[in-house]
């Protein structure tokens, strides 16, 4: 499917993970240029965005990459949400091109520009609560006030009710997009650190998708995606595990046997003893460690 038209209103984010469609996401600003000024700038990047659109769905990665980096670099740093789904979008591009190191960061960058869209929100949200705290007590003072301006106060405060009531909408629609995006990344990072492989790349990745088993708003493909790896990683992880630290060990041995080596010793000399009671252990040594 085509990408939508762009405007400086709505804005595409990509599905690669099923059908590779663009979809339009509403922006939510908080203005720091002038709003002219930022019109051109979201104009300008949304125009770059939507040529990397077409760019992947050609197939054309790496051209797809420079796009998006283009529109990242043209967009207002302070717009986290629009930062996050372009940042989302190249970890797809590398996904395609099984370039695991650069999915992981760029979808890593995509989560922490959401986080920080929730510690602002939460932030916002604290200071809305002692506002109406404050709001609260000053009616409990004025309780004892005559009844017709009590009915004035209250014909005065239902245009704010409204408005509060719209604003609290746009909240909850810009908490959805957040965590639709949040979904993405996740599972991109999530099957990119599987497949880098490694210890901690795998204990990762189960990280990432034991807190996607926990999102409501998975794709039925997803959340089969998810159980999967929750089924299957955990032994790769162990056996990651304990390759490392074999290996560690081994290089730990070599060095040891190296500078004990000018005193006629070995590694062979010690040996590490379990104490069942305590769990500790003790080192004795051995002077002749083949009897």
């Amino acid at each position: 499917m085509p990408p939508e038209p762009q405007t400086t209103s709505k804005k595409e984010e990509l599905h690669p993970d099923a059908s590779e469609e663009c979809e339009t996401e509403e922006l939510t600003t908080a203005p720091r240029f002038s709003p002219e000024e930022e019109a051109n700038l979201l104009r300008e990047s949304n125009d770059h965005k939507a040529a990397a659109n077409a760019l992947f769905s050609s197939a054309k990665y790496e051209n797809a990459i420079n796009k998006y980096e283009e529109a990242a670099s043209i967009c207002p740093h302070y717009l986290d949400y629009e930062l996050a789904v372009l940042k989302s979008n190249i970890a797809a591009c590398h996904l395609k091109l099984e370039q695991w190191k650069e999915a992981i960061k760029s979808a890593t960058d995509s989560l922490d520009g959401l986080s920080r869209i929730e510690k602002r929100e939460a932030a916002e949200k604290e200071a809305e609560e002692e506002k109406g705290k404050e709001k609260a007590r000053e009616r409990e003072e004025n309780e004892e006030v005559e009844e017709e301006i009590v009915s004035s106060g209250a014909q005065k405060s239902a245009p704010a009710a409204k408005e509060e009531s719209t604003a609290e909408e746009e909240r909850r629609k810009r908490r959805e997009d957040v965590q639709r995006i949040r979904a993405k990344a996740l599972m991109r990072r999530a099957r990119a650190r599987s497949e880098l492989g490694g210890w901690s790349n795998l204990s990762g990745a189960e990280e990432d998708y034991k807190l996607l088993s926990t999102m409501t708003n998975l794709s039925p493909a997803d959340r089969r995606i998810v159980q999967t790896q929750l089924r299957i990683l955990p032994p790769r992880t162990k056996a990651a595990q304990e390759q490392e630290m074999g290996e560690m060990w081994g290089k730990l041995k070599d060095l040891g046997n190296g500078m004990l080596k000018p005193f006629g010793l070995s590694t062979e000399n010690f040996q590490m003893v379990k104490d069942e009671k305590t769990g500790g252990y003790s080192m004795n040594f051995q002077n002749s460690p083949n009897q």
